[in-house]
């Protein structure tokens, strides 16, 4: 991926109800800040927008120097609930002020309300859950979980984790090595040769979506059903925002039943009304026997859950799988009051309606630059545009970096591109927005794609 250049461009001044620049970008006097950050922080850290957030209230976000951003982000799918949601902040300074900040796995009150609140949102069955901090922690979680079900069920073989090509689970090792990108396993040596990949059904690049797939590429690939401890998706596939079809993830439900391996949804990027449910994988009326859940479970804070059937999550003793900070109390505030707010606001329901909006108004845009485009993924407040190079299914990294630059040159916030290749700008407001705001959005995503075109056409 490459880097944003640290030197200011000229700009066109921007003054909308959702949007305002009023200088060169980057700022120039961010310039220090940004080098601060790239002499001390990993190269790895250089790949966004070169923005200095300041301050973040709703679907706004404000550097220090008067310039405002309507945010299609919602910081990597994360503020569900808007940024810094008056309730949600209440809570946290309400814990603060309280006098508790940490209390390691001793227990504590606002972590029993969390776990109990959690579970009432969480499907009949799934009525454990283990807190922890980030989304790669809880498919760590799962992959160990499975594997000890596995071991106690059909012994050393029964190890076997399939996930799917092009998946990411998150940047952990083993998370890592569960994710099917080719550029997540390039710098590991000796991969676990128990974790295998299979065709994600996509519809776009994996042409054939049928059940038959997942059963040839196991059989190709020397694998046997009393081998596999769990599967392992995510409920869309993170770059594509792809969802498989219905019929396929029933399928699975009814082959890990026949053969006793655990179903694990990787939900860090679904839940909490993302998708226009309250689970993303309720599209495919199929149950987990665990999924992983983080980003938008507190709108702002770090924290992540898995959830699932107690038979699999009671099968470490007391004190063997804990976490130093497991539902630290201040996020766990917050993260109570973030399920308030989704349920007194209504989010999953306006996720739904404005995810309509959405997803009409970018297949619009698809419809105009078909030859850029492949298919809009995704489902509720989250779209996912893959650029690709006429004629193929190859992305186009290039172009998508230079929408992502002069989307954010107009005052719409967006992430770099994620995907094959890089080449897929995800478009995800907070699931507050307005139509107004949403159709604002998209229209400055329309206007810098054709920037982006003519750019590269000179």
């Amino acid at each position: 991926m490459p880097s944003f250049e640290l030197e200011p461009r000229e700009v066109a001044p921007v003054d909308t109800k959702y949007r305002k620049i009023v200088t060169q970008l980057p700022v120039p006097e961010s310039i220090p800040i940004l080098k601060t950050l790239r002499t001390y922080e990993p190269m790895s850290m250089t790949g966004q927008p070169l923005v200095v957030w300041d301050r973040a209230e709703g679907t706004a976000v404000h550097d220090r120097w008067g310039n405002m951003w309507l945010d299609f982000s919602s910081g990597v799918l994360v503020t569900n609930a808007g940024h810094t949601h008056p309730r949600i902040k209440a809570a946290v300074l309400d814990q603060v002020e309280h006098g508790l900040m940490h209390n390691y796995c001793f227990p504590s009150e606002v972590r029993a309300d969390l776990v109990e609140g959690l579970t009432k949102v969480a499907p009949e069955g799934l009525k454990k859950v283990f807190i922890l901090t980030t989304g790669s922690e809880t498919t760590e979680c799962a992959i160990k979980l499975a594997r000890t079900h596995g071991l106690r069920a059909g012994g050393e073989k029964k190890i076997t984790m399939v996930t799917f090509n092009n998946a990411f689970h998150g940047r952990t090792m083993g998370a890592q090595m569960a994710g099917g990108a080719p550029a997540l396993k390039e710098w590991i040596v000796n991969l676990d040769p128990a974790m295998v990949q299979v065709p994600f059904p996509d519809g776009f690049r994996q042409k054939d979506v049928s059940f038959d797939v997942f059963l040839r590429s196991l059989e190709e690939q020397g694998v046997k059903p009393d081998q596999v401890a769990g599967v392992m998706s995510e409920t869309y596939q993170g770059g594509g925002a792809s969802f498989a079809p219905p019929a396929y993830m029933q399928a699975l439900r009814k082959w890990c039943d026949e053969h006793n391996v655990v179903l694990i949804f990787d939900e860090v990027q679904a839940g909490f009304g993302r998708c226009g449910k309250y689970w993303g994988f309720e599209h495919y009326g199929v149950v987990p026997d665990l999924f992983c859940c983080g980003k938008g479970i507190s709108s702002g804070l770090p924290l992540s859950a898995v959830f699932g059937r107690p038979a699999i999550m009671d099968q470490y003793p007391p004190g063997s799988m804990t976490s130093t900070h497991t539902g630290n109390p201040v996020c766990a505030a917050a993260a109570l009051a973030n399920l308030d707010v989704i349920e007194a606001e209504g989010l999953v329901e306006n996720a739904e309606k404005m995810g309509a909006i959405l997803h009409e108004l970018a297949n619009a845009i698809r419809a105009k630059h078909s030859d850029h485009l492949g298919p809009v993924g995704g489902k509720g407040l989250v779209a996912a545009m893959q650029f690709v190079k006429p004629g193929t299914t190859e992305p186009d990294g290039e172009l998508a970096f230079e929408v992502v630059r002069a989307a954010v040159e107009r005052g719409l916030m967006l992430f770099a591109p994620v995907g094959a290749g890089g080449g897929s700008i995800k478009l995800n407001p907070p699931l507050s927005i307005t139509e107004d705001a949403l159709r604002d959005g998209v229209s400055v995503f329309a206007e810098a794609l054709d920037v982006a075109l003519a750019g590269a056409a000179v």
